[in-house]
C-alpha cells in the first residue's frame, strides 16, 4: 500500500457513494425541471447534455483513476509523483480526447478538398482546444485547491488545512509555469508549427524523467526507514531517525517517518484485495495485471465517445447563442472535462494525501500543455499536409487569445502565491479563489460580448 495515507482516515466501508448518486439525481432533476423556463427549450437541452457528459466521464475516470493508484502503488510510487503522473494521466482524458475530436471535426467539416480551407477551419478547431485546455488549466489551478481546502476544512476537524510539501509547487508548480511560458511564447506567433507539439512532447518526457528521478530517491528513503525502524524500533524519535539517516546521505524527513511509523499498525488490516469501484460504487472490480489494463482500456474507450459528445454539444451551444466557439468551450467543454480531476483530488485529500491532491492538479495542467495541446497540433497538421495552424481569423488573432495569453499568467501566479504561503490551503483561502475563478468566468462571458482585458487596457498586441 502507497504510504502516503492519512493517520486518521474516515473507515471507508464499500458499497454505493449514496452521497454522489443524491448529488447527480438532484443536479438533474433540478436541470430537467428549471432549465428549459430559465433558458428556453434548445438551450435547457444542451446544458442537460453537458452535464450528462460530466457524469458519465466522471464515472468513466473513477475507475481509471483506482487501476492507475493500484499500479502507483505496486509500483512504490510517492503521493506526490502518483498524482503527477497517473493520476494526472487518468483525469486529463477527457482534455486530450476533446482536443483531438475539435480538430478532426472542424476538419471533416470540410467540402472539398480546398487544403486553405481545412486551414481556416482547422484554425477554428484548434482555438477551441486551445480555449478548453487553457480553461481547464485555470478550473485546475483555481477551483479544484479551493474545493479541496473547503472540504477538508468540514471533513477534517483535526487538521482542517490542506497542507503541502515544498517541493510540490517548488518542482510540480515550476515546471507547469516553465510549460505555461513556453505556451505563451508560441501563442504570441499568428500560427503553430507541428514542431511545436514535439518541443511540449520534449518537455513532458523531462518532467516525467525528474519525478522519475524523485521516485527513485523516495523509494531509497523509504526502504532506508523501513530498515531502521526495525533495527532500533518504532519508539526511537523521529528527528533522531531523520538526523542518522541523513547522516547516511539518505533524504528522509519528518514527514516521510510519521507516516512510515504511523501506517505500521495498520498494515495488518488493510488486507482487502484491491478493487476499482464502477457506478458510484455499485460495482468493484479486483484489480491485478490484467484486469487493471482492461479497465483504462475500457474507461479510455468511453472517455473518448463522451468527449466527441462534448464537442458536438460545444458546438451547438456556440451557434444558439451565436457567440464565438472559443468562450463556449473555456466554460463549458473545460469545465466539464475536468470533472474527474476535481473528484481524484479531493478523494486524494480526504485520504490524507493532501500533497497528492495538489500534484495533481500540477501533474494535469502540465499534461494538458504539453501533450493536449501537442497531439491535436499534430494530429491538426497532419490533415493540412503539415501547413501551419493558423492563431488567426480574419487577419486579426482568434477572438479571446491574447486576453488568455495574460489571464493565464496573472491567475496562475495568483495562485501559486496563495498556496506557497505558509504551504498550507485554508478556508478563506479556497473561498477567495473561488472569487478568482467567479472573475475568469466573467470575463468569458463578457468576452463572448467582444469585451477585452487588452482593448481596455489599450495594450497593443
Amino acid at each position: 500500500m502507497s504510504q502516503d495515507v492519512d493517520q486518521n482516515p474516515q473507515e471507508d466501508n464499500g458499497g454505493p457513494d449514496w452521497i454522489a448518486i443524491g448529488v447527480t439525481v438532484v443536479s438533474l432533476i433540478l436541470l430537467v425541471v428549471f432549465s428549459p423556463w430559465v433558458l428556453n427549450l434548445q438551450l435547457g437541452f444542451l446544458i442537460v447534455q453537458v452535464v450528462l457528459i460530466s457524469i458519465v466521464i466522471w464515472q468513466a475516470c473513477d475507475p481509471f483513476a483506482d487501476a492507475a493508484q493500484w499500479v502507483g502503488e505496486t509500483l512504490r510510487l510517492p503521493g506526490s509523483v502518483r498524482g503527477a503522473t497517473l493520476d494526472a494521466v487518468a483525469s486529463s482524458m477527457p482534455e486530450l480526447f476533446s482536443g483531438i475530436f475539435f480538430v478532426v471535426v472542424a476538419v471533416m467539416s470540410v467540402q472539398g478538398d480546398s487544403v486553405t480551407e481545412m486551414a481556416q477551419t482547422g484554425a477554428e478547431g484548434y482555438g477551441s482546444t486551445l480555449a478548453t485546455c487553457a480553461g481547464s488549466a485555470v478550473y485546475n489551478m483555481i477551483l479544484i485547491p479551493a474545493f479541496c481546502g473547503i472540504v477538508i476544512s468540514l471533513y477534517r476537524k483535526s487538521k482542517p488545512t490542506v497542507d503541502v510539501e515544498p517541493e510540490v509547487i517548488s518542482r510540480d508548480g515550476m515546471w507547469f509555469i516553465a510549460c505555461e511560458l513556453v505556451l505563451i511564447l508560441f501563442l504570441f506567433n499568428d500560427r503553430m508549427y507541428w514542431w511545436m507539439g514535439l518541443v511540449f512532447i520534449g518537455m513532458y518526457i523531462a518532467y516525467i524523467v525528474h519525478l522519475f528521478v524523485d521516485a527513485k530517491r523516495y523509494q531509497r528513503a523509504m526502504d532506508a526507514i523501513h530498515a531502521h525502524l526495525g533495527e532500533v524500533g518504532h519508539d526511537t524519535p523521529t528527528e533522531q531517525i531523520v538526523e542518522t539517516l541523513q547522516a547516511e546521505n539518505i533524504k528522509a524527513t519528518h514527514m516521510l517517518v510519521e507516516k512510515i511509523k504511523s501506517s505500521h499498525d495498520e498494515e495488518e488490516e488493510e488486507d482487502e484485495a484491491d478493487s476499482a469501484g464502477a457506478f458510484y460504487g455499485m460495482f468493484d472490480i479486483p484489480l491485478s495485471g490484467l484486469t487493471a489494463t482492461l479497465v483504462l482500456l475500457v474507461c479510455t474507450g468511453i472517455a473518448a465517445i463522451s468527449c466527441y459528445w462534448l464537442v458536438e454539444v460545444t458546438n451547438e451551444t456556440a451557434h444558439v447563442l451565436n457567440v464565438p466557439v472559443f468562450f463556449v468551450a473555456v466554460i463549458l467543454a473545460a469545465a466539464a472535462s475536468s470533472v474527474p480531476d476535481t473528484f481524484l483530488s479531493i478523494g486524494a485529500a480526504m485520504r490524507g494525501d493532501d500533497s497528492g491532491a495538489v500534484s495533481n492538479v500540477f501533474g494535469s495542467n502540465i499534461f494538458d500543455i504539453c501533450i493536449c495541446l501537442s497531439i491535436p497540433l499534430l494530429v491538426n497538421s497532419y490533415l493540412i499536409g503539415w501547413e501551419p495552424v493558423l492563431l488567426i481569423q480574419d487577419g486579426k488573432p482568434i477572438e479571446g487569445l491574447v486576453d488568455l495569453r495574460l489571464l493565464l499568467v496573472t491567475l496562475s501566479a495568483i495562485t501559486l502565491l496563495v498556496l506557497w504561503h505558509r504551504r498550507q490551503l485554508t478556508r478563506a483561502k479556497s473561498y477567495f479563489l473561488c472569487c478568482l475563478y467567479a472573475l475568469f468566468i466573467g470575463y468569458a462571458i463578457a468576452g463572448s460580448f467582444g469585451f477585452s482585458i487588452v482593448g481596455l487596457l489599450g495594450i497593443v498586441d
